[in-house]
């Protein structure tokens, strides 16, 4: 699996630290107005609805929300993606031109299915 773009930039050592301006890592709450009002409800974040039961996933540069009614399917296809990211990494290792591997043409896919055959 290849890292995700900022986090290979900062292990290859390749650029320096971003210069930040702050008195630490957030604001200090302020214990009157920062109280759970409630709990289990939908809220706004970033624009987007949060629902209870949704699934957050977050890295160096994005936060994604899954729906919890479709976490199952996502999870399956990411599975599926996984697999044949994979097969297509083998294909290039092994000498295979990128093209008509990535994206994979037919020819490829009939490959990646007779190799799915086999594990």
């Amino acid at each position: 699996m290849i890292d995700d773009d900022l986090a290979g930039l900062r292990a290859s050592g390749r650029i320096a630290a971003i210069p930040v301006c702050c008195r630490g890592p957030s604001a200090p709450p302020n214990y009157v107005g920062h109280h759970a009002a409630d709990v289990e409800v939908p809220i706004a974040c970033g624009g987007v609805a949060v629902y209870p039961g949704d699934i957050l996933l977050g890295d160096d540069e994005a936060v994604i929300v899954i729906p919890a009614r479709l976490a199952a399917e996502v999870a399956e296809e990411a599975r599926e993606m996984e697999e044949r990211e994979a097969f297509l990494l083998t294909e290039i290792e092994a000498g295979r031109s990128i093209v008509g591997v990535y994206p994979p043409n037919d020819a490829t896919m009939a490959r990646y299915r007779a190799w799915r055959e086999t594990r």
